[in-house]
């Protein structure tokens, strides 16, 4: 066989395999399509995979699933999607709590991120607001911060658990402000906000929706959103970065796919998921929730993710904490 010929022969099953990826892709999806949620229902992360699990299942009319995958900070549904067939048919409902801050505070993960998982879109930014009782006597985050150094180490802070991002950005809200105080975790929000309303603790990154309620009827105060921006679900509340420049602290969702997935199936994802958080209905949902639709490219979620992980690496190691 002459080396042309192999040439020939060579060029042509290159460009077969290109087109049959072109034709798998067009054709996608075939069936049902996963999305692992890895924390239990009801929460933000929940409620956005399923708005556009809804909205994707009705454009595409295949069925999109919903998979709650709760445990290990939420690191066990992630490991299941990293580890998942890259055949477009598995995503993962990413955050930045599993996917940046986890990064930086557990010592044993069972992926690695930027090797197992492929970028497709964020989705939306749902912010923590900063509530204090009634009694502190702080009604603002500058106020607070001249407490904190007048009583080191005597107001408590409670969180939604250990190396979650209600942890975090009390850290990082101790170190910009430098003052100290107490860190009391919880497992989740319900039972943190249980012993702020009574005043068993002083202090609370929480989101917004459940904080809310609370927030109306003068149990609790609300001192700042995380947020670099006030949140159009409570525009009365100044942003912590009014009062402490450079304090930025979105909590933001993403869909990723196990790496390896076909660049034109991410890319079909990422165009179908845009024209959901578009719409003024998914805008409403997400915005009665407290959070805001965001929507962005692949890169852009990918720069996301790498700004944070060393943000929040950053602000781990100085605070000293680490998960086994």
């Amino acid at each position: 066989m002459s080396s042309a010929f192999r040439w020939i022969i060579v060029v042509g099953l290159t460009l077969g395999a290109f087109a049959a990826v072109e034709a798998s892709a067009q054709a996608y999806p075939t069936k049902p399509i996963r999305i692992i949620v890895p924390f239990p229902p009801v929460g933000a992360a929940d409620l956005l995979a399923r708005t556009i699990a809804q909205k994707l299942g009705d454009a595409w009319g295949h069925q999109v699933i919903v998979d709650n995958r709760p445990g290990v900070g939420g690191n066990l549904g992630v490991e299941i999607a990293a580890k998942a067939p890259p055949d477009g048919y598995t995503a993962v409902m990413a955050a930045v709590t599993t996917n940046a801050i986890g990064m930086g505070t557990y010592t044993k993960l069972g992926y690695n991120l930027e090797r197992d998982l492929a970028p497709v879109a964020l989705a939306g930014n749902v912010p923590h607001v900063l509530v204090a009782h009634p009694t502190l006597p702080a009604k603002n985050v500058k106020e607070l911060i001249a407490l904190g150094k007048a009583r080191p180490g005597e107001i408590a802070f409670a969180s939604q658990g250990q190396g979650t991002l209600s942890h975090l950005e009390q850290e990082m809200l101790k170190q910009m402000g430098g003052f100290t105080a107490l860190h009391v975790p919880y497992k989740g929000s319900a039972p943190g906000l249980s012993d702020l309303i009574p005043g068993n603790v002083q202090l609370f990154f929480d989101s917004i929706p459940s904080s809310l309620p609370h927030v109306r009827t003068g149990r609790i105060r609300a001192l700042g959103v995380a947020s670099s921006k006030r949140s159009p679900s409570m525009p009365e509340v100044p942003a912590i970065s009014e009062s402490l420049n450079g304090f930025e602290a979105d909590s933001w969702f993403g869909l990723m796919m196990p790496a390896g997935t076909s660049r034109e199936i991410i890319m079909k994802v990422n165009a179908e998921t845009m024209k959901i958080l578009a719409t003024q209905d998914v805008k409403d949902r997400l915005l009665s929730q407290g959070g805001v639709a965001v929507g962005g490219t692949p890169e852009q979620l990918a720069e996301r993710i790498k700004a944070d992980i060393a943000k929040w690496g950053k602000v781990a190691r100085t605070a000293g904490v680490k998960i086994e």
